[in-house]
């Protein structure tokens, strides 16, 4: 079988991409240190593909143990680079913390890459890299924006990397992929967004209101200049989006890049609002949210949704599953997850 590296793979998107990768016929091993995830997860992956999964628990950050995975799979045939710090309160805080991390590991892994002949890369990139775009849907000709956090300098900064090191390396071949808002959970339950470090998305935040988890929550600005005034967000669910990183692997493998350093927006390219998303909700589930209305929240945008006509024509990637197929499936993780955490 086919050989992928996942770093940050028992992660939420990280483990969803492996189960993805092994069912279209993919080996997936991952390096993760479960600095915010679960080592109980690696049993919700294995139960998915049918075999023990297998993970190196290590630091990326290190040199010389990431050197090791390679060492030890001479048949790695690509990498897949989940592996960062992603708080985004956190990275304002802590700036230092996020650029010794997120932009050493990757890094470690490209010099990996080079010197054990692995020549095709994917990255976890972010809509963050847009900052607050003026014109929407934003498409991958957006220009960058002013950052509106250090998590999202990382990501700007790890694409300009990324494209020095194509440069100098015209053999390598790399995707940048950008997300916009993953959300739900696989539809078996048996893996989900379930980080150790409190939530701050909003999908599971309204699965911990419906479960009693949290009392209440609040919708942040209800003034903007949007269908119902609450803020706009391209919520895409995460089995699609792990599927966009098979869908990447078959397209370096199968050489159809044009260049050596593609860029595909990953979205519905319908924006929901905060207030839709709660509807939907409690529509599906046939629960109700506790949640009240407050002022605006300092670095929110008022809307950013995506044109994903790039990757649906290029990598032959297609959404399946809309706003309703991620609250449901949120819902029924949510409330099968006690494994997990326990």
């Amino acid at each position: 079988m086919r050989k992928i590296l996942v770093t940050g793979g028992c992660g939420y998107i990280g483990s969803h991409t492996v189960v993805d990768l092994n069912d279209n016929g993919f080996q997936a091993i991952s390096a993760d240190n479960f600095s915010n995830s679960y080592r109980k997860i690696t049993e919700g992956i294995s139960d998915l593909i049918g075999k023990p999964h297998q993970n190196y628990d290590v630091d990326l950050c290190d040199l010389d143990t990431t050197e090791r995975i390679f060492q030890e799979n001479p048949d790695i045939e690509a990498v897949i680079h989940f592996a960062a710090y992603i708080y985004v309160p956190e990275s304002v805080t802590n700036p230092i913390r996020y650029y010794r991390n997120n932009l050493n590991n990757l890094l470690n892994v490209l010099e990996c890459c080079v010197k054990y002949n692995v020549s095709n890369f994917i990255f976890s990139s972010s809509c963050a890299v847009y900052g607050d775009a003026e014109d929407l849907p934003v498409t991958e000709n957006t220009p960058f924006g002013e950052a509106e956090c250090s998590y999202a300098r990382t990501k700007q900064m790890g694409e300009l990397i990324i494209r020095d090191f194509c440069y100098a390396n015209p053999s390598f071949n790399a995707v940048l992929l950008r997300y916009f808002n993953p959300a739900g959970s696989h539809e078996s339950s048996k893996i989900g967004e379930a980080p150790i470090l409190e939530n701050t998305h909003l999908v599971p935040i309204i699965t911990e209101v419906a479960s009693g988890h949290r009392e209440k929550m609040a919708v942040y600005g209800t003034d903007y200049p949007t269908r119902d005034g609450s803020c706009i967000r391209d919520y895409i669910h995460v089995m699609d989006l792990a599927h966009a990183h098979t869908k990447a692997v078959d397209f370096l493998k199968e050489g159809r890049n044009d260049s050596n350093c593609e860029v595909f927006n990953l979205g519905i390219g319908n924006g929901v609002t905060v207030l839709e998303a709660i509807q939907a909700f409690e529509k599906i589930n046939q629960v109700k949210l506790n949640y009240t209305l407050g002022e605006r929240r300092a670095g929110d945008i008022a809307a950013i949704y995506a044109n994903p006509t790039r990757a649906q024509e290029i990598l032959n990637w297609t959404p399946k599953r809309n706003i309703e197929d991620i609250v449901k499936s949120a819902w029924d993780w949510e409330r099968n997850k006690d494994w997990l955490i326990q």
